[in-house]
C-alpha cells in the first residue's frame, strides 16, 4: 500500500484533497485534525517497521510547517532491523569544530557515507562530550541514509535556526508549553492596527500555534517598520 494510498484512508474529511497535497507535497502535519495526526504517525511507523509504542519520532516546527524528526529510538531500532554496520570512522579536529565521517553498510551490501559535524563550544564547552556527540550524529545520520529515510535526527535539531520542537500529546492535540497571554495579544492587536493604517504589510499569526517568545519577535519586527513609517510620515517624506 502506497503513503498516497494510506493517506487517503486516514484523511475522511470533504476538503480531502488540500490536506493530502499539504502533508504528501508540502510535508505540513498540522493540516491534519488530531485524530488524523495519531492514525498518521502510526502509518509512517508500521510502514518503516518501527514500534510506534516507543514514540520513535516527535513533532517540530520548520519552515512554518509542523513535521516528523527521528529520535534516538527511531535509529537505534533502525539499525538493529536492518543490520546497519559501521565499517570506518574518520575524525578531523579543526580549531572550531569536530568532523566525523562515517562509512558503513546494511544487511543487504549497500554503502553509504555521510559525516557529522559539532562545534567544539557545544555541551557546554566540554571537547570529550562534543566529540562523542559528533560521532553519534554522523552514526545515526548514516543509519538514515541507508534506510533510504530523509529525516532529520534529533542530534540536528538544536543548529536549525527555525526548527522548534512542537509538543503533541498522545492523542494528536498540539499543545502550547508557552501559550500568549491575553494582555500581550491585546498590545499586539493595537500594534497591527497602526501597521492597518498606516499600510504596512504584516503577517497573522495563529494565537493558538504560537509561544509568547514568538509573539515578542514578531511584535519587535512590526514596531520598528510602524516607528520608521511614523517618521518618515512626520518629516513629510
Amino acid at each position: 500500500m502506497t503513503a498516497k494510498t494510506e493517506l487517503k484512508e486516514i484523511v475522511k474529511t470533504d476538503d480531502k484533497a488540500e490536506i493530502m497535497e499539504s502533508v504528501l507535497l508540502g510535508g505540513d502535519l498540522s493540516k491534519l485534525n488530531p485524530g488524523q495526526r495519531v492514525s498518521y504517525y502510526q502509518k509512517v511507523c508500521e510502514s518503516i517497521g518501527l514500534n510506534p509504542l516507543t514514540k520513535p519520532f516527535d513533532y517540530i516546527q520548520l519552515n512554518g510547517k509542523l513535521t516528523l524528526y527521528a529520535k534516538k529510538d527511531a535509529t537505534d531500532q533502525l539499525r538493529n532491523k536492518h543490520s546497519v554496520s559501521i565499517d570506518d570512522v574518520a575524525v578531523d579536529e579543526t580549531e572550531t569544530h569536530f568532523i566525523v565521517k562515517v562509512k558503513g553498510h546494511d544487511g543487504n551490501g549497500r554503502t553509504d557515507v555521510e559525516v557529522g559535524v559539532v562545534g567544539k563550544k557545544d555541551m557546554q564547552g566540554n571537547f570529550g562530550n562534543a566529540y562523542m556527540k559528533a560521532v553519534t550524529k554522523a552514526k545515526r545520520r548514516l543509519t538514515l541514509s541507508l534506510c533510504g529515510l530523509g529525516w532529520l535526527d534529533e542530534t540536528e535539531i538544536e543548529t536549525i535556526p527555525d526548527a522548534k520542537p512542537v509538543n503533541v500529546g498522545e492523542n494528536g492535540e498540539i499543545n502550547n508549553p508557552d501559550p500568549i497571554g491575553d494582555k500581550a495579544w491585546e498590545f499586539w492587536t493595537a500594534l497591527v492596527e497602526q501597521a492597518d493604517k498606516l499600510k504596512i504589510k504584516h503577517g497573522n499569526p495563529d494565537r493558538a500555534k504560537m509561544t509568547t517568545g514568538d509573539l515578542r519577535q514578531a511584535y519587535d519586527e512590526l514596531r520598528s517598520s510602524v516607528e520608521a513609517a511614523q517618521a518618515q510620515e512626520e518629516s513629510g517624506g
